[in-house]
């Protein structure tokens, strides 16, 4: 059987496959049927919790040596949307103009068929690597994220494993192959914030207190002054509040309570333990301060936390870093912007584990109606993995214990 280096033939198989979280969709099965010709041991775990979707992960591994270069991502994909809007069936992979259309093209299939095919390559060229690769994909990144890369890694390291360093293949280029590595996230951190009032008249505002009022002087305290400029490494600190709910259908009736949600996106100024504490001064200070009415008690309010807030981290693997830039530079003659913007990816719980960036495909229609990669982008990208795994693997050991 020939090997798998063609990344638009490999794309266009797991595009076909309708893995919108938490279906498997057959798109594991694909990647099976890919790994097992390059000589990868794979195995499929299913990660189960009360409550939750069961997932079904993909773990894969070719040697048994270090080095370890752990190569990670999902094959589940977002809801299509209104099909009718899109130019190709989203499930088809039709190619048009150089470009292959489907869900998941560049968020994330893409990435992991340019993946398969640079190791392909590789084997072909060089023969087995010095070290390991594997090859650890969930179902699980576009939804909940609590039985995918989490419980995967949990049970990897069970059973011993370990890596010296990770690549994640989320779509990170703005623009244009090579313009931007990722080598950290802000950490993320959500709550729901609510103010107790009474319920009454609106044509009898003094018989009743309008958590409204308390809830905008708290969110506005919230929001204003900002959290703060900035670090060398990563953007100011921004929070948003997203929802503003009281459940109240009544015009003529003032509600007794009301809620905010938010979200609040970190530096490396903070940890989450910090930022609550700040977050709950400013409210202590605003409910103090503030009064739904003249002469009214304080503003009375709760704060409810998610339970499972993202930290912020910043890898500073020199090694890594070095061999993916090179690697980016000698395919596109691009110098990539070293950058810890956007949201979370499943790199937060790599970190824990090992030195982990994320390189992929341009991200420009990424969970849009029409999502789609330019055929050549895969070339190029498989280009760039064959370069890294060159590269990484010509060290004296691969091995990098900086985090």
């Amino acid at each position: 059987m020939p090997l798998p280096t063609d990344p638009a033939d490999l794309l266009a198989a797991l595009i076909r496959c309708p893995s919108v979280t938490p279906a498997e969709g057959g798109a594991l099965s694909a990647l099976t049927d890919m790994l097992t010709p390059l000589g990868f041991a794979v195995e499929r775990v299913v990660a189960t919790e009360h409550g939750t979707p069961d997932i079904d992960n993909l773990y894969a591994r070719l040697g048994n040596e270090g080095p370890h270069l752990m190569f990670a991502g999902h094959t589940d994909v977002v809801p299509v949307g209104d099909e009718s809007q899109w130019s190709h069936p989203p499930f088809s992979a039709a190619v048009s103009d150089g470009m292959m259309f489907g869900r998941g093209a560049v968020d994330m299939k893409g990435g992991i068929a340019c993946f398969v095919a640079a190791v392909a390559r590789y084997l072909d060229r060089h023969g087995a690597p010095r070290g390991s690769i594997s090859f650890l994909i969930t179902g699980d990144e576009e939804g909940p994220a609590i039985n995918g890369t989490t419980k995967l890694l949990d049970w990897a390291v069970a059973r011993g494993e370990r890596w010296d360093a990770a690549v994640v293949g989320e779509p990170t280029n703005p623009q244009a192959l090579g313009d931007m590595i990722k080598i950290g996230r802000r950490g993320s951190l959500s709550g729901t914030l609510t103010v107790h009032g009474i319920q009454g008249h609106a044509a009898y505002p003094h018989l009743a207190d309008n958590p409204v009022r308390g809830l905008l002087q708290l969110t506005t305290a919230l929001m204003d002054p900002p959290f703060d400029a900035g670090t060398s490494d990563f953007q100011p600190s921004n929070l948003e509040v997203t929802t503003v709910d009281v459940g109240n259908p009544a015009v003529n009736v003032i509600p007794a309570r009301a809620s905010a949600r938010f979200n609040i996106r970190f530096n490396d100024r903070w940890s989450a333990e910090s930022l609550k504490a700040e977050i709950v001064g400013r409210l202590d200070r605003a409910a103090a301060e503030g009064r739904l009415r003249p002469e009214r008690e304080p503003v009375r309010y709760e704060i409810a936390w998610t339970e499972r807030p993202s930290p912020v981290f910043l890898t500073r693997s020199n090694q890594l870093i070095a061999s993916l830039s090179s690697a980016i530079e000698s395919v596109t003659g691009r110098e990539p912007t070293l950058s810890t913007t956007g949201g979370t990816s499943d790199a937060r719980f790599i970190k824990d584990h090992c030195p982990v960036v994320e390189f992929g495909l341009v991200g420009q229609t990424m969970h849009m109606v029409d999502e789609r990669v330019a055929l050549a982008d895969l070339e190029t990208l498989t280009g760039i993995y064959l370069a890294f795994l060159e590269r990484w693997f010509e060290q004296k050991d691969g091995r990098d214990a900086a985090a």
